[in-house]
């Protein structure tokens, strides 16, 4: 699937069930689940929002239809048959002063060792049964941001910007964080990062960037999730 992006001013939420298993796909999930645990122990099977319908209302509006499931459900994309299932994320623009745009590169106990993308991650079921809406995409984008870079820039300074499609599927909102000086993003990542290393666990980021333009961040050493081209381009106007 080609990445695409749109501009979304109307975003609506529809909850649906999970998608029925047979007692075959439902063990072969299981296998395979414990064969990833088994190749990067650090894998958790906790909550995930999935994503199961998409429909575009307007130019500019989107429904989304989604189910609560749990991260061992990712692996029924490889199955013959299978229910066809994406993933919902959140991801953050964070500029510096001086225009450039952080990105990350995951560590190798993360789901895609040694992928560049934007601070961000995938998208929480809300707690006690709550509303999936526009806050709760807002809130999580504020913790990735601080749990992957040290900017703890509140929710509600985070402006929604476009959605993007990923090339598996996967269905990404992303927010733009108000401009921070370099030297304290780098400051701020750099403290982080030693904290965890500290108390002996690995930064979901392993290394930070700050790229000016699309071609810097093509040039970067190593893979990069294959929506951030598109959202480079348009970030820079390129």
């Amino acid at each position: 699937m080609t990445p695409e992006s749109w501009d979304v001013s109307r975003l609506r939420f529809e909850e649906t069930a999970p998608p029925a298993l047979t007692a075959a796909l439902r063990t072969e999930m299981d296998r395979r689940w414990a064969d990833a645990v088994r190749a990067n122990p650090t894998l958790f099977d906790g909550p995930v929002a999935a994503l199961t319908g998409l429909e575009r209302d307007g130019a500019d509006g989107l429904l989304v239809s989604w189910t609560p499931l749990t991260y061992r459900f990712r692996v029924l994309r490889g199955i013959p048959d299978a229910p066809a299932l994406a993933g919902l994320f959140v991801a953050v623009l964070q500029p510096c002063d001086e225009g450039r745009l952080l990105v990350g590169r995951m560590s190798p106990t993360t789901v895609a060792p040694g992928r560049w993308q934007l601070p961000g991650g995938t998208l929480e079921p809300p707690d006690d049964g709550a509303a999936l809406d526009l806050d709760v995409l807002r809130r999580h984008a504020a913790r990735e941001l601080a749990e992957e870079t040290g900017s703890d820039t509140p929710a509600d300074a985070l402006v929604p910007g476009p959605a993007v499609r990923d090339a598996g599927g996967s269905l990404g909102f992303l927010f733009s964080a108000p401009p921070r000086p370099a030297h304290e993003l780098h400051q701020r990542y750099g403290e982080l990062a030693h904290a965890e290393i500290e108390a002996g666990v690995d930064p979901e980021f392993d290394r930070m960037a700050l790229v000016a333009s699309p071609a810097e961040l093509r040039a970067l050493p190593g893979p990069s999730a294959s929506y951030l081209g598109l959202v480079a381009e348009r970030f820079f106007g390129a």
